[in-house]
């Protein structure tokens, strides 16, 4: 098809996420003109939209609002000042019909486990200690070292290989040291040893090392609507578009260094014609559209992806559990994690005697689950929720499906080699594009860690120099919800640039602030 628009802006983005619109509020607010493309045609956010389906608001995954980045609190002030609202921090570990606190309570989890297999665990957590595996290259290595096999397998093999559709000795020991780290089951027996002899009155008696929040923040209607409004601040700065339904088919420098971005459409294709482009499409489908097409592709092309899909029911009844979300470390079913959404907010479900839930299922596009039909997925999920013993099916008066491809970047054992290929490639050639949030970087950030990575490359578009190295952000690997809010104020140094590089960089100074000024409001209301 012949390109049926164009345009000139400053800075082409790539993804209407938290980190794609991050980048586009912060730069139309300093003045820059931006294009945001969006492939889907109604929702902006990413995994971090809010979906609607007859008034009912589900929120795909889970985004509770906490940072311990002060620069990321800020930020979420200024662009939803009004529309927070605060609520209790409550999620549960679900196996053979008993509720385990998460995270895990040793004595609350030895008591319900009974005498028998307690003794098993604590055994085989003193074996492990006495002769841990030497070589830990693998999540099972990781995990076993730290809790011992028994503990292992009740409550981290089963439900990671449900998220991961992967066996766990095969995945990096990267993804346990980020989600699982400072937990210490022996720091939480002697604890409960201590408070039994009534010398600790601390009242967490979890594994965490340090205190996790007891509470968060909210917006009323779901993390989309922190989204929804940042994008309508963008257009209405006059210098910003967002071009919904919009997905990259091919991306090109020319020899002045000014980069042509091809989009496709329903109606045809558009050209965005920039000086720097931020992208936070995944790192394997940008490889792919960059022309001519990259060194490092034959890397870029074996990152893997893991997909997953919610199915909401509505039930007749009053709201089945307290929790936020409970996990669901059972193997008779197939469902991993099961939202409540009154839970975080009540304006979320419309209907004060209606219960509504979210049971996620973790596949690969393209799978047996994936590809069944909406209504054989509802009927599974009212199955399996009898099965777990949670609700008669009769009560289920409907449901609905929200489908999100590459949810979860897979941290296999080749996937760092891969991605510091592509980006040492990239960086070389391409100084002018930079690569940001979860997929764009294929890294499991959160939603603040994707912002701060926007927030930094921002501030080196700016400058015309690296300031920030991005990629410095989440590297401490420290569990995201452990410590205070806003107690990071510190940010990441850069790596070396080269003088190439830096020129390159600074080559926005010499674009007149306003070029493509009056773009048109083609976001979709």
């Amino acid at each position: 098809m012949s390109s049926d628009r164009q345009q000139a802006v400053d800075v082409a983005i790539i993804g209407a996420g938290p980190a794609g619109l991050t980048a586009g509020y912060l730069l139309t607010k300093a003045g820059y003109t931006v294009s945001i493309i969006e492939k889907d045609p109604r929702y902006v956010g990413g995994i971090s939209r809010t979906v609607e389906h007859e008034g009912y608001r589900f929120d795909i995954g889970g985004h509770r609002f906490f940072s311990k980045s002060q620069q990321v609190v800020d930020l979420w002030n200024e662009i939803l000042p009004d529309d927070f609202i605060q609520r209790p921090r409550m999620s549960r570990i679900y196996y053979e019909g008993r509720f385990y606190s998460y995270p895990l309570r040793a004595f609350e989890a030895l008591r319900n486990l009974g005498l028998w297999r307690s003794t098993l665990c604590m055994a085989s957590f003193a074996l492990a200690k006495a002769f841990p595996r030497k070589e830990v290259k693998s999540f099972e290595d990781w995990t076993i070292n730290q809790f011992g096999q028994k503990l292992y397998s009740i409550f981290f093999k089963t439900y990671t290989e449900k998220v991961w559709g992967m066996p766990c000795d095969t995945m990096s020991a990267d993804w346990a040291a980020q989600r699982i780290k400072g937990l210490s089951l022996g720091k939480a027996v002697l604890d409960g040893f201590k408070r039994s002899l009534g010398l600790n009155k601390k009242p967490n008696d979890g594994m965490a090392t340090k205190t996790l929040l007891e509470s968060f923040r909210y917006p009323r209607l779901g993390p989309g609507m922190m989204w929804e409004e940042a994008a309508r601040k963008i257009e209405a700065t006059g210098f910003g578009s967002i071009l919904m339904g919009h997905g990259l088919k091919q991306l090109s420098q020319d020899a002045q260094g000014l980069w042509h971005l091809t989009a496709s459409h329903d109606g045809g294709e558009s050209v965005i014609a920039a000086r720097h482009v931020i992208s936070s499409a995944p790192m394997r489908e940008l490889a792919g559209r960059i022309h001519p097409l990259p060194v490092s592709l034959p890397e870029a092309m074996e990152l893997k992806y893991r997909d997953f899909l919610t199915v909401a029911l509505k039930i007749r009844s009053e709201d089945l559990f307290p929790d936020n979300w409970i996990y669901i470390h059972d193997s008779k079913v197939q469902v991993g994690r099961i939202q409540n959404f009154r839970s975080w907010s009540p304006e979320m479900v419309p209907d004060a005697t209606v219960a509504c839930v979210g049971l996620e299922y973790f596949c690969f596009e393209g799978d047996g689950l994936w590809s069944m039909a909406d209504d054989d997925l509802v009927a599974l999920a009212t199955r399996e929720m009898q099965v777990l013993g949670l609700v008669n099916p009769d009560q289920v008066i409907g449901g609905a499906v929200v489908r999100q491809e590459k949810a979860y970047p897979v941290y296999d054992e080749t996937y760092a080699a891969h991605v510091a290929a592509m980006r040492d490639d990239l960086e070389a050639r391409f100084p002018t594009l930079h690569m940001v949030g979860r997929n764009g970087m294929h890294r499991y950030n959160n939603q603040d860690h994707a912002m701060m990575t926007a927030m930094l490359t921002v501030e080196n578009i700016k400058a015309g120099k690296r300031l920030y190295d991005i990629w410095c952000v989440n590297e401490d690997a420290e569990y995201h919800e452990a410590g205070d809010e806003g107690a990071q104020t510190r940010l990441p140094e850069t790596r070396a640039v080269t003088p190439d590089q830096a020129a390159a960089l600074g080559s926005l100074r010499d674009v007149p602030a306003r070029v493509g000024a009056g773009l048109p409001k083609t976001r979709a209301a």
